[in-house]
């Protein structure tokens, strides 16, 4: 046999169809380090956004000490077994210029495109996770994947345009489903048959590229425009399709999970939704791990936060609004505690990532994940004082640990960055007095 790679294979026959064999991942088929395959191919780097409604109290949330070893307030104690990885960004602005201030909207949403917007029903560009995404994601099954913990699917917080929404799963069972159902291919499977379905949806599909292409010629200016968007969907169809059809490489670090017994409760009570939360991390984690998908991104809740606390009479968003700032302590307790939840929430999704072995070190060590919300305190509903978080070293581009007051500056530069670390060709992000021009120097390597 002539020299082993990833992709050696024993070939043969079954019921007609062509069948190989894969091997297992070899000690020969990584470098000396481990953190790349023995081709000089690197291990993928990743992106993931993570989501929480309502902001935080900077008394307690934003720490004393700017750079390394920063401290840990009451709203962010949870971070000490992660802090390592995690960056915290403080006094951040979302301008709204001469756009109408949208509650619970607007700043999230600069956030996440770089634009405010109009309206909540007028959606300005494409969300930071679908631009990375058509960066890096398109070669895998998923261009990327989209959940929330807060049991709506119907919430809209990552769309491709206008009139393209990717919905997230709601359901722990369901993302299951989705990814390690009858269509998953094991890349660590001693065998491979190619799914007679989905050869079949191939074939459709190559008829419905040529009629595409005959029609797209007796199209308008405007018209062809549109066209070319359906066209861009389809062509990434047919890269899922050819990649199914394909006998992947073998994965060390994936492994499948057990499928969730009994759905979590939709219910927004702060134990189900956490308990809901962790299942999905786990599972957008492995998704990774398995080349799924390079792009995931989680909503712990909605802008409007409706998470219950049992014997409490109020959601914490009404929470925000009505509770009295307690004059000893200086903050909204209860409010507070909410958000001392969330935060809590956040370092289960960065763990699910951190205890998976990749290479030499962790998924979480080729991956970056990016973290906002959709206002500084939510009393006031103030569009500057925002937080926003960070994890991951993405394939050791960027630097941890670290607290970076953004004195004002624009919210858009943490996504600017991330599009910057994943190699997006774009000399700015965003419009008016969100347009960003440079990354944050401070986190790169």
């Amino acid at each position: 046999m002539n020299a082993l790679t990833r992709r050696s294979v024993l070939r043969g026959m079954l019921n007609g169809g062509a069948v190989t064999v894969g091997l297992p991942l070899l000690d020969c088929f990584l470098n000396d380090n481990g953190n790349a395959l023995a081709s000089g191919a690197p291990i993928p780097v990743r992106y993931a956004t993570w989501f929480w409604g309502l902001g935080c109290d900077a008394k307690v949330f934003v720490p004393k000490t700017v750079g390394p070893n920063y401290d840990l307030p009451l709203e962010i104690a949870s971070f000490e077994p992660v802090k390592q990885h995690v960056n915290v960004f403080s006094n951040a602005t979302a301008y709204r210029d001469t756009m109408p201030a949208l509650c619970h909207y607007t700043g999230w949403v600069i956030n996440r495109t770089g634009t405010a917007p109009l309206n909540q029903t007028k959606r300005p560009g494409e969300t930071i996770d679908v631009t990375v995404a058509n960066a890096i994601g398109r070669t895998t099954r998923f261009k990327l994947l989209t959940a929330t913990a807060n049991g709506d699917p119907r919430l809209a917080m990552s769309w491709e345009n206008q009139d393209s929404i990717n919905n997230p799963v709601a359901s722990p069972i369901l993302l299951y489903q989705k990814l390690f159902g009858p269509d998953f291919q094991d890349p660590n499977a001693s065998t491979f048959t190619p799914p007679v379905r989905v050869m079949a949806r191939r074939s459709v599909l190559s008829g419905v590229m040529d009629d595409l292409k005959s029609v797209q010629a007796r199209l308008g200016a405007e018209d062809k425009a549109r066209l070319d968007e359906y066209f861009t969907s389809v062509r990434h169809l047919e890269h899922q399709f050819d990649q199914q059809l394909t006998k992947p490489e073998p994965i060390a670090a994936c492994h499948v999970p057990s499928r969730p017994t009994g759905d979590i409760s939709l219910a927004e009570d702060v134990v189900l939704q956490g308990r809901r939360h962790t299942m999905l991390s786990e599972l957008l984690a492995m998704a990774l791990a398995c080349d799924q998908t390079r792009v995931v991104s989680l909503f712990y809740s909605e802008s409007q936060a409706q998470t219950t606390k049992a014997g409490f009479d109020k959601t914490h968003h009404v929470d925000t609004h009505e509770e009295r700032v307690d004059e000893t302590i200086g903050y909204q307790p209860m409010a507070s505690w909410f958000i001392t939840r969330s935060m809590e929430a956040w370092v289960d999704y960065v763990s699910a990532f951190a205890k998976i072995k990749e290479g030499d070190g962790t998924l979480l060590d080729n991956l970056l994940i990016t973290a906002d919300t959709d206002q500084g305190w939510a009393r006031n509903h103030t569009l500057d004082g925002l937080p926003a978080l960070s994890a991951g070293r993405a394939g050791g581009k960027v630097k941890t640990g670290l607290h970076i007051d953004l004195k004002g500056g624009p919210s858009a530069q943490i996504g600017f960055t991330a599009m910057r670390v994943f190699g997006v060709d774009s000399s700015f992000w965003g419009t008016g007095s969100n347009r960003v021009t440079q990354p944050i120097g401070e986190m790169l390597v």
